[in-house]
């Protein structure tokens, strides 16, 4: 396929692609909003093809273990920083597999509050044989920020199916002023993380959504049907909210930092994922879209495929009025443009919604059809497919 960008591109370009394998360290710098799991597996392709792939987080997770550490400590959720961090890490460094065991490792949810927390020790002791099997000076590093944890720990805090990794990265966010990006920083050091991952915002805040029958429900845990029963009513609007007791709107600013990384970014995607808790609330505050529609690089919308509780029957169409909606009011002025294309598989991919190509053109959006859907993968998008696309259009 060739499509019409400032240039001609072929789509998947074999040259550039093969440029890029030799020399990942200077590869793209590909923007992606993303939260959840769902682009786990293409972080670890992208990596083939660049070092240099910035991925914001959003750190609003309400569920499970999140919730836990969330409620003691009044912080953002730090579960898909950890995931995405690990996703990226180079796992030709030696210690870096031990160490990606030791952050995907949860403490059973079966044993007594004293049992977990001598295993907590055991690992602070630098004992337990996750960590014994960690070189140095990972190992001090790990030990410490346990010790660190435990010092911080509330004595009623419920250590049941706590995930090792979350339990490091509370530990540098309480002994870094309660800042996350002190913390991301090492650890994408100390793991040679092929990429930049940064949360959208560094507050405790949490997701509410209107329902098409006049609810409110707060809190993400309670929209993607993973934790709950699936919503039974179509979603209609999203935002922020300081607590999971309050439906009272806020609107924060996202930093410098944030805005100048998306400024740089060569390639802005909005990827495959939960449609409005892991995608649509990266754009929620303030700032987001007009620093997107500062950035003239190409922008891509990848829909998901299969069935996603939160879209519901969404068409992809649909899917694109609301991004463009959400991003106008983070700030993108009316007539600028924050998408150029929207990726998909017409052939093999399943769309519960539909396509509807007619309304995707008429809002002046370019359609990219091909092969993301394989065998392999069916009914998800292939990442080896989706980075090849994503690495040819920078």
């Amino acid at each position: 396929m060739r499509l019409e960008i400032t240039r001609q591109v072929d789509i998947p370009d074999p040259y550039k692609l093969e440029l890029y394998k030799r020399s990942p360290e200077l590869g793209p710098r590909i923007l992606f909003f993303s939260g959840g799991s769902a682009l786990r597996r293409t972080s670890r392709e992208i990596i083939r093809y660049t070092h240099n792939s910035i991925h914001l987080i959003t750190p609003f997770d309400s569920g499970g273990s999140s919730a836990v550490i969330r409620e003691a400590f009044a912080m953002p959720a730090v579960g898909d920083i950890r995931n995405r961090l690990m996703a990226l890490a180079d796992q030709s460094v030696k210690g870096n597999p031990e160490i990606y065991e030791f952050f995907a490792h949860r403490l059973p949810k079966d044993q007594s509050r004293a049992t977990l927390r001598r295993e907590l020790d055991a690992m602070a002791e630098g004992k337990h044989p996750l960590v014994r099997c960690i070189p140095d000076p990972m190992r001090k590093i790990v030990r410490n920020h346990v010790h660190q944890f435990l010092d911080h720990m509330p004595e009623d805090f419920d250590l049941r199916g706590a995930s090792l990794g979350n339990l490091v990265l509370t530990a540098g966010y309480l002994t870094n002023r309660r800042q996350l990006d002190p913390v991301i920083y090492i650890f994408s050091k100390l793991v040679q993380v092929c990429g930049v991952v940064r949360p959208t915002l560094n507050k405790n805040l949490h997701l509410a959504i209107r329902l098409g029958d006049g609810r409110t429900v707060v809190g993400q845990h309670l929209m993607t049907g993973k934790e709950t029963a699936p919503l039974d009513s179509p979603i209609e609007d999203i935002w922020l909210t300081d607590s999971l007791h309050s439906e009272m709107p806020v609107t924060p600013a996202i930093r410098n930092k944030v805005r100048d990384r998306i400024a740089e970014a060569d390639l802005i995607c909005y990827p495959p994922g939960s449609f409005y808790s892991s995608v649509v609330a990266n754009l929620l505050p303030s700032g987001v879209g007009a620093a997107v529609a500062g950035n003239p690089c190409p922008k891509v919308f990848v829909p998901s495929t299969g069935h996603d509780p939160e879209a519901r029957d969404l068409s992809v169409a649909e899917q694109i009025r609301i991004l463009n909606r959400h991003l106008r009011k983070s700030g993108a002025p009316e007539a600028s443009t924050v998408l150029n294309f929207v990726l998909l598989d017409s052939e093999n991919g399943h769309y519960p919604g539909g396509i509807d190509p007619q309304d995707i053109r008429r809002q002046g959006i370019g359609i990219i059809d091909y092969g993301l859907v394989t065998k392999k993968r069916s009914p998800s998008i292939d990442e080896e497919r989706l980075s090849e696309v994503l690495a040819s259009l920078t």
